[in-house]
């Protein structure tokens, strides 16, 4: 009986011991949530409302944009693609044509890139008639600017290095806020919202909520646009590439190749081929094929409808298509000598490395394209849900914070465990080494603020 009774005191004694040790778990895991969310709240935002913009970019250039990239359907045979190209340079008359659009359906227009003065210009045109139905700068087509915008590519290198970072500090984000989160014994913020719009505890359940419905796809999000990041993705890429699991190199094995990469000559040479070398042309005493004679090349080698096509630069120059419909299984990339029409390389989606295949599959759900309507709403819903976070953590913070103060929650006392959750949030930071230095940042900062206000935690 003895036994059971200094059983029951010592089970006693030790759940108040253990309950300042979780609370100064919440405290750090709160205060490196704080510092993640007040980084990344205006870049989210910001990549929510661009990406949800995004999703719909055919719909909204079938509709809204429709007289420059919508025709009539007609029983006739559309024009040849070299006709259409003379059409677009006449259209610009001191500029040079660089690639040509095949139209992805008998309504869709075809579209020409051309160079002028330094510059592209887009010249879309009715494939059936050859007339011009518009042209624009390639730097101020709508969703050049929303793609731009997204990538913060519109604000130099170092700003596109911030995605990278953001992207880090998001699963920092998901990974703390899943903890706070999680059940402790409350009422409400698990799955309920208690209290009005008037009331703290009402922002905070909202944010909580919304934040266990829509984290995995914000973490996916994160996850899935990290390939294109300006360090961590060139290096996955390169790894991939020298482990034999991302282009498929033996293409280009014993052939001539040039020291341009794809993605600078086709704009949907896509993630895992951007950086592929342009092959060479053999050189001939024959005349080039021309673009009609490659158009039906690419077509008899079952080129899906709507790919790119960059025209011949110089004596070696080759035709060069990439087809980026939304099925990511059809994917493809043709390469044609100018001077024989012989397929130089050609490389399907399943030719490609098992990395290589996942960040693709990975970027095709990421822009909605893999399941059509559903994939689509699907990443709407969590674009709408990051903003909903965003907008409730901003309210939390402004309704809480001390005035003439920034708000931070403070360190708890105990040391060890502000030491513990750091020691895990730079773990997290080492997988995105951008993230990781802009942590060992932060907590520099934060210790020398701290040691000038002589803060001593709470």
């Amino acid at each position: 009986m003895s036994t059971t009774l200094q059983g029951s005191s010592a089970a006693v004694a030790a759940a108040p011991a253990a309950r300042p040790a979780r609370e100064a778990l919440y405290r750090a895991a709160w205060r490196w949530h704080f510092y993640a969310g007040l980084l990344c709240l205006p870049f989210l935002v910001l990549l929510s409302a661009t990406g949800a913009l995004y999703l719909f970019k055919d719909e909204i250039n079938g509709t809204l944009l429709s007289a420059r990239t919508t025709v009539a359907a007609r029983a006739t045979a559309p024009l040849g693609s070299d006709r259409l190209i003379f059409n677009a340079g006449e259209a610009v008359p001191d500029g040079v044509p660089l690639t040509y659009t095949d139209p992805a359906s008998p309504t869709a227009a075809a579209v020409v890139a051309v160079s002028e003065g330094g510059r592209r210009v887009l010249v879309y045109l009715d494939p059936y008639t050859g007339d011009v139905l518009d042209r624009l700068d390639r730097d101020g087509e709508l969703f050049m600017v929303v793609r731009r915008l997204h990538s913060l590519a519109y604000f130099g290198p170092v700003a596109n290095g911030l995605v990278e970072v953001v992207a880090g500090f998001t699963v920092i984000l998901v990974a703390t806020g899943a903890y706070l989160w999680w059940p402790r014994g409350q009422g409400g913020g698990i799955v309920t919202v208690r209290g009005t719009p008037r009331r703290r505890v009402w922002w905070r359940d909202v944010h909580a909520v919304t934040g266990l419905v829509a984290g995995g796809g914000l973490l996916f999000l994160a996850l899935t646009g990290l390939p294109w990041s300006i360090w961590w993705g060139d290096q996955v890429r390169t790894l991939s590439n020298a482990a034999g699991l991302g282009q498929p190199r033996a293409l280009w094995a014993g052939k001539p190749v040039s020291a341009v990469p794809m993605g600078a000559v086709l704009d949907t040479a896509g993630w895992a081929m951007e950086d592929a070398p342009v092959p060479r042309s053999a050189p001939a005493a024959s005349p080039e094929i021309g673009v009609d004679r490659a158009a039906a090349i690419l077509a008899g080698l079952g080129m899906p409808r709507g790919y790119e096509l960059a025209l011949p630069v110089g004596p070696a120059g080759v035709y060069a298509a990439a087809a980026y419909p939304r099925d990511v299984r059809a994917q493809r990339m043709v390469s044609l000598d100018r001077y024989t029409g012989q397929p130089l390389v050609d490389v399907r989606f399943a030719d490609l490395g098992p990395v290589a295949r996942l960040i693709q599959y990975g970027i095709g759900i990421h822009k909605g394209e893999h399941w059509g309507r559903a994939n689509q709403l699907a990443m709407l819903a969590f674009c709408l849900a990051t903003i909903l976070l965003s907008v409730t953590a901003a309210t939390m913070w402004w309704k809480r914070r001390p005035a003439g103060g920034l708000g931070v929650p403070p360190w708890p006392r105990d040391r060890r465990a502000a030491a513990w959750v750091t020691a895990i949030v730079l773990g997290l930071g080492a997988l995105f080494p951008l993230t990781g230095l802009a942590i060992l940042a932060m907590l520099g900062l934060d210790i020398g603020v701290r040691h000038l206000l002589g803060e001593r935690g709470a």
